[in-house]
């Protein structure tokens, strides 16, 4: 299958590439220049000033959507987790988790693996719940991770109400 055959994926990889926009190169992001939130760093060998959107969903589809087997969430809650691990997988999945404990689908280890048990509380939790909470806890990684950089730098995250934003969108 082909990522734009995908329903799910090709609905989610719109919300993706309307948060991530065009060609930036902030000093201060260490993915260094980005289009479509697809960093230099992670893809040396790509000209990113000459990525389109087709080219950046196939990426998402192959290196997010099908490694981390997002289409064995409800299609709703696999878009945003999908937004949120573009920046962070990782905290993302360890998110869902937390927020998949917190609407009582049990003890789950918060060990950011997209497992039988994580995929079988995502489908039972009420999907207004897992979402609300999701948002809910990646914002508060979000938090941190401003915290430290404030700490380190003596400055704010110039990152963090972006993240907010869209943790919370």
């Amino acid at each position: 299958m082909q990522w734009w055959e995908d329903e799910a994926f090709a609905a989610a990889v719109r919300g993706v590439l309307r948060h991530e926009g065009g060609y930036v190169a902030n000093p201060l992001d260490p993915g260094g220049a980005t289009k479509y939130g697809i960093s230099q760093r992670s893809y040396p060998n790509l000209d990113i000033g000459e990525l389109r959107p087709e080219q950046a969903a196939a990426i998402y589809y192959r290196d997010w959507w099908l490694r981390y087997g997002y289409a064995r969430l409800p299609a709703e809650l696999a878009a945003k987790l999908l937004d949120l691990a573009v920046t962070a997988p990782l905290p993302a999945h360890q998110s869902l988790q937390r927020a998949l404990r917190a609407g009582g689908m049990g003890e789950l280890e918060e060990d950011g693996v997209l497992g039988p048990l994580t995929v079988a509380a995502a489908c039972r939790c009420p999907q207004p719940v897992a979402l609300a909470a999701l948002r809910s806890e990646f914002a508060g990684y979000c938090r941190l991770v401003a915290v430290r950089y404030q700490a380190e730098h003596g400055r704010e995250d110039p990152f963090l109400e972006g993240w907010l934003n869209r943790s919370y969108e």
